[in-house]
């Protein structure tokens, strides 16, 4: 059982809990002798799991405390887990431990030669995890783990990327709100709810708003079922079922501009925040940024990298073999990345870059390490795009010849 690889270790438990009769929940389903030896194979083989690193180690969440706006979190083996998971079911889905969700396990980064599963292609123009992939650092590929009753707090997806869950088996229950809708949901503070549902909402005097907030979209997500959650929207989640699922955050050219604009509004609230300081600490706008970053991950010169990767890399394909290239892809069916993609990546990063370097608050950070320049980037992007377009424009009007010719 020390060679079980990860492809085997999931398909054993999507066997087990597709296999699991409609009325497992009930105390009397989950006390036949069938039911429970399934589910103690699943947790025998898992004891005797390893990776090449040891027992993988993955992170739980207890569902049952709040911190802050989320809850607190702790790294335990696998097999830990697994024995956890097995014990709360068969405790009538209570345990004093609370209700521990393995969420945000990095799968896909920590055993990448497994190839565990393959990105949907409506999903693959990824530049987020582009990125982080290139520099070998970090991904935002997530698989999540829980029994039913977990659940995910309210929030909005990471730099407000868009995002995708497919459910390898089980049940969710989404609570979904459009854009906008979440600043009727914020207390007299200006924080949002922990838990949505919550009656505390009802209270005018903590939640002044409340009362002109629209309902949710709620939306059930059955097993091998896949959901994609525009950037934006607050959400908040349940299994409503034992549940495995995978979860992706990913962004590129139709939604860049939107994380932009959200770190933007990150800086000015830190800015806000430390206003009285400004003109008494030394290097404020630099500590700005490293507030920032601390809150969400990324600060404007980190910014300005991931838009230099993604637009090399795009450069990079069309100046290859540059008088077939584009041709040969535009008559192609495979659905990867073709010129005309490339094209549009490169003129929403343009974009995006020029309003960078108009920014008043990147123009003072020390942006002369950069490199490329963020100016001889720009002036690149525009030649490549200018060059691209027109040779494109050539091949579509040698395409349409060909068909009259063939016709």
């Amino acid at each position: 059982m020390g060679n079980l690889t990860l492809i085997t270790f999931l398909g054993i438990l999507l066997e087990v809990f597709t296999r699991l009769p409609q009325g497992h929940n009930t105390k009397e389903a989950r006390d036949t002798e069938e039911d429970t030896q399934e589910f103690y194979t699943v947790g025998v083989r898992l004891l005797h799991y390893r990776s090449s690193q040891g027992d993988a180690i993955v992170p739980v969440a207890n569902c049952n405390i709040q911190e802050y706006n989320s809850n607190p979190k702790e790294q335990i083996p696998l097999r830990n887990y697994i024995s956890y998971w097995k014990e709360y079911i068969q405790g009538n889905y209570s345990s004093p431990k609370g209700c521990l969700y393995l969420k945000d396990w990095h799968l896909y980064r920590t055993f990448p030669d497994h190839h565990v599963y393959t990105t949907p292609v409506y999903f693959s123009s990824d530049w987020l995890n582009e990125y982080w992939d290139e520099l070998q650092m970090d991904d935002y590929r997530f698989v999540y783990m829980g029994p039913k009753g977990s659940w995910t707090p309210f929030h909005a997806d990471v730099f407000r990327s868009y995002s995708w869950s497919v459910n390898i088996c089980g049940r969710k229950r989404w609570l979904l709100f459009p854009p906008g809708q979440e600043e009727s949901l914020l207390d007299y503070h200006g924080n949002l709810p922990y838990d949505v549902t919550a009656s505390a909402l009802l209270d005018i005097d903590v939640y002044p708003k409340y009362s002109s907030c629209c309902p949710p979209i709620e939306i059930i997500q059955e097993a091998g079922e896949m959901l994609f959650v525009p950037s934006g929207w607050h959400h908040q989640v349940y299994n409503l079922d034992d549940t495995i699922s995978i979860n992706h955050n990913w962004m590129n050219g139709c939604n860049v501009t939107t994380m932009w604009h959200f770190l933007q509004s990150e800086l000015n609230a830190v800015q806000q925040e430390i206003d009285e300081w400004k003109d008494t600490m030394e290097d404020w706008h630099q500590h700005c940024q490293v507030i920032m970053k601390s809150c969400t991950g990324i600060d404007y010169k980190e910014f300005y990298n991931f838009l230099k990767v993604i637009a090399e890399k795009r450069i990079s394909l069309l100046e290859k073999d540059p008088e077939t290239k584009p041709l040969e892809s535009i008559c192609s069916d495979n659905p990867g990345l073709g010129p005309y993609h490339a094209v549009f990546d490169l003129s929403r990063i343009s974009d995006v870059l020029a309003s960078l370097i108009s920014n008043p608050d990147f123009q003072k950070l020390e942006i002369d390490e950069l490199s490329p320049s963020p100016k001889d980037l720009s002036s690149h992007l525009k030649e490549i795009i200018n060059a691209s377009s027109l040779w494109l424009c050539f091949c579509v009007l040698e395409l349409r010849k060909s068909s009259r010719n063939i016709i």
